[in-house]
């Protein structure tokens, strides 16, 4: 039986282990379970991705794309005349208001290099590239600070359901920039 050619089974299988991790964690993710949500046969998640890591690196990395976007879309950060902390508040602000099980999804799997070491390197990319943005405003000290606490005030805002405060994540922003 011929090859059938399926140019975008790659990116099909990435995209279900995304939405296999929001709907079942972590924990649910398996190249069986994968392959189901992504409706191709298990040899394919395996053929693409040998180990669960490598598809959980695919997903990270795709995971992290959204909040580059936010920040892509919002040119403030380059504009030296702009306000610092409203901008990285403005960020926080569309970032947390847009889907929330893809912002969810994304700590998961940010959280999940804890465990699993391959996924470290990914998750570090997403701070230092942050980082250096940053730094190009303030110092490397300061931007590394920054980053820090953005993460702190998501995380906080992820885990007890509140509400993402704009005004106090401006206030304490500038004081870290200042």
């Amino acid at each position: 039986m011929p090859r059938r050619y399926d140019p975008d089974r790659r990116q099909r299988i990435i995209d279900a282990a995304i939405r296999v991790v929001g709907e079942k964690g972590i924990a649910g993710l398996s190249h069986r379970s994968v392959a189901a949500e992504a409706d191709v046969p298990l040899g394919s998640t395996t053929y693409h991705f040998k180990t669960l890591d490598d598809l959980m690196v695919a997903a990270l990395r795709q995971a992290n794309e959204g909040f580059a976007q936010v920040i892509g879309a919002r040119a403030g950060l380059e504009d030296p005349r702009s306000d610092l902390a409203e901008e990285l508040a403005g960020w926080m602000g569309e970032w947390l208001a847009g889907d929330r099980t893809g912002v969810e999804l994304e700590y998961e799997l940010y959280l999940a290099a804890l465990r699993r070491p391959a996924l470290r390197p990914v998750a570090a990319e997403w701070a230092e590239d942050l980082a250096g943005r940053l730094a190009r405003r303030t110092d490397p000290v300061t931007a590394r600070a920054l980053v820090a606490l953005m993460d702190g005030i998501c995380l906080q805002v992820l885990l007890t359901g509140a509400a993402y405060d704009e005004e106090y994540a401006r206030e304490v922003l500038a004081r870290m920039v200042r």
